[in-house]
């Protein structure tokens, strides 16, 4: 009876649905990469023993190559993206170029992280190998920037507008509030993740100073925010 009880669980079943997702996989392989790579920093700079650094080094390292595996052919999904955007009637032009920009931004980083994959686990080696990691970051910074900016001008207009309904003390106005202050705080929360990111490719093109510590705890933050999207999706 106990064990009839926990596997038809509602809980059981909403893990089984989010692990059945490659978004589900990769957020919980990302979360735990990142906080390898924090904990690798953190036990490197209070003198443990180079054998525990190296085990959370190779989980940072083991679960990258297995995220990128689960990324293979996902450009498509980006590049497909970015028609739609530009071919848009409806949105905003300023969040329509920003968005056609950000859809392109992953979408070519994704075409040279799938490229970088195969040189890296020797499928297919290249000679410029470490020089399309490095393109493959600034297009995941384009990307992230397009994000950023967008975030940003998302928030302004959502803030204006809720000042204009603010005026008004009609009761269907008091629903768009509340509308409103929700799509605030989701985008406030993307910008956040964005922002978090936005330390990965800065640190690796050299454009910032950024230790591993700072960017294991940044991308910890991001996962745990894109791990809680995708859990809430699969409700």
């Amino acid at each position: 009876m106990v064990a009839d009880a926990v596997i038809y669980h509602p809980a059981v079943s909403h893990f089984n649905r989010f692990v059945a997702t490659t978004v589900g996989r990769d957020k919980v392989l990302r979360t735990l990469q990142y906080f390898s790579r924090f904990l690798a920093w953190y036990l490197y700079r209070t003198n443990h023993p180079a054998t525990t650094i190296a085990h959370f080094d190779a989980i940072k390292k083991n679960f990258g190559s297995v995220r990128k595996a689960l990324r293979l052919g996902k450009f498509v999904e980006h590049f497909k993206a970015a028609a739609v955007a530009a071919d848009s009637k409806s949105l905003d032009p300023v969040l329509k170029a920003l968005a056609v920009g950000r859809q392109l931004g992953y979408a070519t980083y994704l075409s040279l992280d799938a490229l970088c994959y195969l040189d890296q686990t020797g499928i297919y080696k290249f000679s410029a190998g470490a020089r399309l990691q490095k393109e493959a970051y600034r297009a995941w910074f384009a990307g992230l920037a397009c994000n950023v900016v967008a975030g940003i001008y998302t928030l302004y207009g959502l803030t204006q507008l809720a000042k204009k309904q603010a005026a008004e003390a009609d009761a269907e106005k008091k629903v768009e509030e509340k509308k409103l202050e929700k799509e605030r705080a989701a985008t406030q929360l993307q910008l956040v993740s964005d922002l978090a990111d936005l330390t990965v490719p800065l640190s690796a093109l050299g454009l910032v100073n950024f230790d591993d510590g700072i960017v294991g705890l940044a991308g910890t933050v991001s996962s745990l925010i894109g791990l809680r999207a995708a859990w809430a999706k699969t409700a």
